[in-house]
């Protein structure tokens, strides 16, 4: 098994394993990684190398379509929320040359009769590869189940009860998200890159696997660092809302994806991050017990609807 290189490493079968002492070294790993940088390389996280392959190999047979085939998939007016968003719609906050990338949404499965599945738009399916949303689907609960495991550790790191995010996340409004990023060729708008400096909106973040390197963050000391060799890991990273929850105490840490070598601009990259959202009515009011003389309150109080809805047209998918 190979050891990521530019963030730490942890192992969730020790908060899994039934033994104290391991479960309480995962925690503690996992909350340092947290607070210094925020993102870690998670191993033995319970997604097959199987799945994620035939998840991937579904994705390329997606993007490899015609346009004109792809573009029936996109639905005008949604926000991008469900099916595919093309070349270029998706900017980073802040910036206006479109990121170097088209994508799909997965949303959540309802199937309790929760209320909620009301509010939420319907899966698309792709008629030209039968099997498309049905392994889809199995890909995103697998990653939802890995996310909660990884937020129970969390909640036991800030001092509440270990299934404190469980009601938050049940039907959460989480995004399943695989990303095509096309060879580049020709000329291309200035300042775009793959994937704009930007930091996540949700809660924690799964990327599951990468076709290449590109990933970077940026570590405390202001300097970017390639994220490499994460064969047999996922990366999974602090977004925005669990900052905000934290009142800066968890660090959603900026990120990138850059454009390849020059030997390398006519290869694809393709890659699938699990943003994992709550329901929306989920209060992202700081935690009392991360407020003191030295930390004070830094961020006004906020729904994680409300907050979506801002963040989705500050990077240009809501107009």
């Amino acid at each position: 098994m190979s050891t990521p290189k530019g963030i730490p490493s942890v192992d969730l079968s020790d908060f899994l394993s039934g033994d104290a002492t391991r479960k309480n070294k995962f925690i503690q790993e996992l909350g340092k990684a947290y607070e210094e940088i925020g993102f870690v390389a998670v191993k033995n996280h319970g997604v097959s190398d199987s799945l994620i392959n035939q998840f991937y190999d579904r994705i390329q047979q997606f993007f490899a379509l015609p346009e004109d085939v792809k573009k029936k998939y996109e639905i005008e007016g949604g926000g991008g929320q469900r099916g595919y968003t093309s070349f270029g719609k998706e900017h980073a906050k802040g910036m206006t040359a479109g990121d170097l990338k088209e994508f799909w949404h997965f949303g959540q499965f309802v199937e309790d009769n929760d209320p909620i599945g009301e509010e939420y738009p319907e899966n698309v399916n792709v008629t030209e590869i039968p099997d498309f949303l049905s392994i889809g689907k199995e890909a995103y609960q697998t990653f939802e189940n890995t996310g909660r495991h990884m937020l129970s550790a969390i909640a036991l790191y800030l001092g509440l009860a270990e299934n404190y995010f469980d009601e938050h996340i049940h039907n959460g409004n989480s995004i399943s998200r695989p990303i095509h990023y096309p060879p580049i060729t020709g000329e291309i708008e200035e300042g775009a890159v793959r994937a704009g400096a930007h930091e996540d909106i949700n809660l924690i973040t799964l990327l599951v696997g990468a076709s290449a390197d590109g990933l970077e963050v940026l570590n405390k000391q202001n300097e970017w660092k390639a994220v490499t060799s994460i064969e047999d890991h996922i990366v999974v990273n602090v977004g925005d809302m669990l900052q905000r929850l934290t009142n800066n105490k968890l660090r959603s840490t900026t990120h990138r994806v850059v454009n390849p070598p020059k030997e390398k601009l006519g290869t694809s990259r393709y890659s699938v991050p699990f943003f994992l959202h709550p329901r929306s009515e989920m209060k992202l009011n700081c935690l009392p017990s991360c407020i003191d003389e030295n930390n004070p309150k830094a961020f006004d109080d906020i729904t994680a609807g409300e907050y979506l809805m801002q963040r989705l047209r500050e990077i240009g998918l809501i107009k």
